[in-house]
């Protein structure tokens, strides 16, 4: 990951108050420890 990008990761997790924050790690984290990492992301974009 560039610094560019970092800084707008940043930016964006500076803005998240504390329930969606460790909401969407809490998805980041069922998504990497899954073996259906597609079927996970898919229920996530048609919430």
């Amino acid at each position: 990951m560039n610094n560019i990008d970092m800084a707008k990761l940043m930016n964006m997790l500076s803005k998240m108050d504390k329930k969606d924050l460790e909401e969407g790690l809490s998805k980041a984290s069922q998504i990497l420890n899954s073996n259906n990492k597609d079927e996970i992301i898919d229920k996530i974009k048609k919430q």
